[in-house]
C-alpha cells in the first residue's frame, strides 16, 4: 500500500521504536518525566526559545497558544484556509471565545500590508485585535512557505500595533530545509511556535509548543484543562527526540519525490490545474468532480491512497514511508 493521504500516516522505524522502548520515564504532570523534559528543552534550544511543552497534537498546541494569548471577545487574524481556522473543530470560538478575521492569502500566505488594514481601532463596537497566526508551510497552500523578509515585515507590524504573533509550524522544518532561514530565525520572530513531530518527522504522536517561560507556565495550566496532561509520556517523547535528531534533513527527499510525481501529473488530461509544488504536498484540481472521484477510486484499486480535500481537488503528501520504488510504481500507474 502506498498511502499518500497525509504525512501523518508514518510508522515508527525500528531505530525509533528502540529509542522509545529504552526511554526513561516518570509522571510528566509532576514534571518528572526525564525524556519529556529533554524533548521540551531540545526543541526550545533548536528555536532559541526559553521553554517548551509537549502535547498530544498540533491542534492542541495551537489552541493552547490562542487561549493563553487572548481573552474572550478578542479577535485573531489568519489566512482563510489556515489550519487553525478550517481544521481545528471551531476551537478558536469553542475554547477561547475569540473571533477570527480571515484574509485571502497567496496559497495560505498573508502579508503585513493585508493585516494592518484589518486591525480594529479600539472602537467598542469591534472585538479587540490581539493575535496574528501564520502557518508555515501552508497545508491548503500546497506546502507553500513564507519568505523570511515578509515574516520580518509582519513581525515589525505586530510590534508597532501591539499584536502577538504565533506560528503554526506543523511543517516548519519542511520550510526550513528549502529556504535561507533557520529555526533560530523563527524563534527570534514569533512569540510562540507550534512544532508537529508526527508529520514529516515521523514520530507517532505529539507536538511541542514553544515560547517564553511565563507563556509555557500558563500553557501547562491550559493543557491540563484541555485534558492534555500525560503521565509516562516519555515513551512517545523519545520518538520526538529521535525525529528531531535524525529526520529533518531527509525531508528534502520527500520534496524531490513530490516534484517528480508532479511533473508526471501535469501532463495528464484529467488534471485541470495544479498548485506549485514547493515541498512535500501536491494539490491539483481534476477536470470535474466525477473525474476526481474516479481517479481516487482507480488509485485505490491499485493500492494507492490519495486524499480528497474538496469536491474536485486531490492531494498527495510525501513522507518517510514513501520509497523511490513506490514512486516508480506510482508513476507507472499514473
Amino acid at each position: 500500500m502506498i498511502d499518500l493521504r497525509s504525512d501523518t500516516v508514518t510508522k515508527p522505524t525500528p531505530a525509533m521504536l528502540d529509542a522509545m522502548m529504552h526511554a526513561k520515564v516518570g509522571d510528566d504532570v509532576y514534571g518528572e518525566d526525564e525524556t519529556v523534559n529533554n524533548l521540551q528543552q531540545m526543541a526550545a534550544d533548536m528555536f532559541g526559545m526559553e521553554a517548551g511543552l509537549f502535547c498530544p497534537s498540533g491542534t492542541m498546541t495551537n489552541q493552547i497558544a490562542i487561549k493563553v494569548h487572548t481573552q474572550p471577545g478578542d479577535e485573531l487574524i489568519c489566512a482563510d484556509n489556515s489550519h487553525v481556522y478550517k481544521y481545528e473543530g471551531g476551537g478558536i470560538a469553542f475554547n477561547s471565545g475569540v473571533q477570527a478575521k480571515t484574509l485571502k492569502g497567496d496559497r495560505g500566505r498573508i502579508t503585513a500590508s493585508q493585516i494592518v488594514e484589518v486591525i480594529n481601532d479600539g472602537n467598542v463596537h469591534f472585538p479587540v485585535t490581539k493575535l496574528v497566526t501564520l502557518e508555515n508551510t501552508a497545508n491548503r497552500g500546497g506546502g507553500s512557505f513564507y519568505d523570511l523578509d515578509e515574516i520580518k515585515r509582519i513581525r515589525k507590524m505586530c510590534t508597532e500595533n501591539n499584536l502577538i504573533l504565533h506560528l503554526d509550524g506543523a511543517r516548519i522544518f519542511n520550510a526550513i530545509v528549502e529556504t535561507n532561514y533557520t529555526a533560530k530565525d523563527m524563534g527570534q520572530i514569533f512569540d510562540s511556535i507550534s512544532v508537529c513531530l508526527s508529520k514529516g518527522l515521523g514520530a507517532p504522536v505529539g507536538s511541542v509548543v514553544l515560547g517564553k517561560k511565563e507563556f509555557i507556565n500558563k500553557a501547562k495550566r491550559v493543557r491540563k484543562v484541555f485534558g492534555g496532561g500525560m503521565r509516562q509520556a516519555g515513551f512517545i517523547a523519545a520518538a520526538g527526540i529521535y525525529a528531531l535528531q535524525n529526520n529533518i534533513t531527509r525531508l528534502k527527499d520527500d520534496h524531490q519525490r513530490a516534484k517528480q510525481v508532479a511533473d508526471v501529473l501535469k501532463q495528464k488530461s484529467f488534471v485541470k490545474e495544479m498548485m506549485p509544488v514547493d515541498t512535500n504536498i501536491i494539490i491539483f484540481k481534476a477536470v470535474n468532480v466525477e473525474t476526481a472521484n474516479q481517479f481516487i477510486d482507480r488509485m485505490k484499486s491499485e493500492n494507492i491512497l490519495v486524499g480528497k480535500i474538496s469536491s474536485d481537488e486531490c492531494r498527495m503528501v510525501f513522507h518517510l514511508d514513501v520509497t523511490d520504488e513506490m514512486v516508480n510504481r506510482l508513476i507507472e500507474k499514473l
